[in-house]
């Protein structure tokens, strides 16, 4: 008998799960010999009795499990030696060049994080990290992230044209009700630039199109409309090669410094902008700090991306569910009290885990069919590809991080 364990987060405002009641069931019964221990949780989405329900076992204690699920970055004390753990370490692109835009949990020490994994003979494998033969990834939050992300800036909008807002996406917790509250509501005329090409920008598209906000392209996004419209950048629109005017993904992604933006006659002309791209901290910012005087119209930015001090210079920090907004001065980018002449900020880092059921339900699908089979049976690479440490050393493919853990 094998014994999988759930460890319950570090991090005290995370209530996402990696795998679902329903998960559980659906495992036990495919792999027999395949058994759970659940550590209890008081901030988990799923209740300890609804595990209970679908055959796993509360337990307290994880020592017997040879393989652990998280979500986020696990505290070092609550690491057990000689296991094999599963979770976002937001890791495996540090440098000392990168460290002030690592994403994860605030508070973190991630050079602490990945000693620890070390020095007790962990075997860490990174949920980002696991991928097709096509760098695509099987796993991710990031849909959900776009579409609480898109629905909490229009909810900026609405406070911002003093319109009454929304209930919550916390506090609905349904994906169906959010859908249905935009449904009912009548958009202004507006400009929404949204930019990226992947889960997050698709999660924020597919609640725009459930409103009367109708898409543009953006060869005619700077004409004037008489009703709403939003227009998405993907990556080849809103970066180009320095030197040829001219952008070829591949060479992108492994030169990303060798690109500038190519925003600001979009922004110009943007109410509103959603960040929702991935960025490299060396490819160039959407827009530079001493930019924003040019943008008149924009008034909302909604950072999904959420890069402190990265790609969005407004986000000064990151904000908090409970408290999703700030202003920023215009001419300073310091936070200020006083919204007049300034940018409203939405910059919430863990947006999913505003809809946790809806998206640990669909997470823990990809780990059911994507991940587990792969650990219990033979696998084709993905599993190595995503393992950044074992037997208390980096794999070669992440051996440069030996150099950050020591600098």
């Amino acid at each position: 008998m094998k014994n999988f364990g759930v460890i319950r987060e570090s991090r005290p405002d995370e209530n996402r799960a990696p795998l679902a009641p329903k998960h559980i069931e659906q495992l036990i019964i495919k792999f027999p010999n395949l058994n759970f221990l659940i550590q209890p949780s008081k901030n988990r989405c799923f209740s300890d009795d609804e595990y209970k329900n679908s055959g796993a076992e509360i337990n307290e204690n994880l020592n017997n499990c040879s393989v652990i699920f998280g979500v986020k970055e696990i505290d070092t004390k609550f690491l057990i030696k000689n296991k094999t753990y599963l979770f976002f370490s937001h890791t495996y692109k540090l440098n000392k060049e990168t460290l002030n835009n690592a994403q994860g949990t605030p508070g973190m020490d991630k050079k602490e994080l990945l000693k620890s994994v070390l020095e007790k003979n962990i075997k860490l494998i990174d949920y980002e990290n696991i991928r097709d033969k096509n760098s695509k990834r099987y796993l991710g939050f990031g849909r959900f992230a776009g579409i609480v992300g898109c629905y909490n800036t229009l909810n900026l909008f609405l406070e911002h044209i003093k319109k009454q807002p929304l209930a919550r996406a916390y506090k609905i917790n349904s994906y169906k009700r959010i859908i249905s509250n935009l449904k009912n509501l009548y958009f202004p005329k507006i400009k929404i630039l949204v930019t990226g090409d992947g889960r997050v920008a698709k999660g924020v598209i597919e609640v725009l199109k459930e409103t009367n906000i109708k898409e543009v392209s953006k060869e005619v996004f700077q004409n004037e409309f008489d009703h709403p419209v939003f227009c998405n950048l993907e990556t080849k629109d809103y970066v180009t090669s320095d030197k040829t005017n001219t952008f070829n993904l591949d060479h992108f992604i492994n030169n990303p410094k060798y690109y500038k933006k190519n925003t600001t006659q979009y922004l110009e002309k943007s109410d509103v902008y959603i960040s929702a791209h991935y960025w490299d901290p060396l490819s160039p910012k959407i827009f530079e700090k001493n930019e924003l005087e040019k943008f008149p119209s924009l008034k909302i930015i909604g950072d999904i991306t959420c890069d402190v001090d990265g790609s969005v210079p407004t986000t000064i920090r990151s904000s908090t569910i409970e408290n999703p907004n700030f202003f920023v001065n215009k001419s300073t980018l310091n936070e200020t009290n006083n919204k007049d002449g300034s940018i409203a900020v939405m910059a919430v880092d863990n947006l999913p885990s505003e809809l946790p059921r809806d998206s640990s339900n669909e997470f823990g699908d990809g780990i059911v069919n994507e991940v587990i089979p792969y650990i219990l049976k033979e696998d084709d690479g993905r599993i190595l590809n995503a393992t950044i440490a074992s037997n208390g050393s980096f794999l070669e493919k992440y051996d440069y991080l030996k150099d950050y853990i020591n600098s």
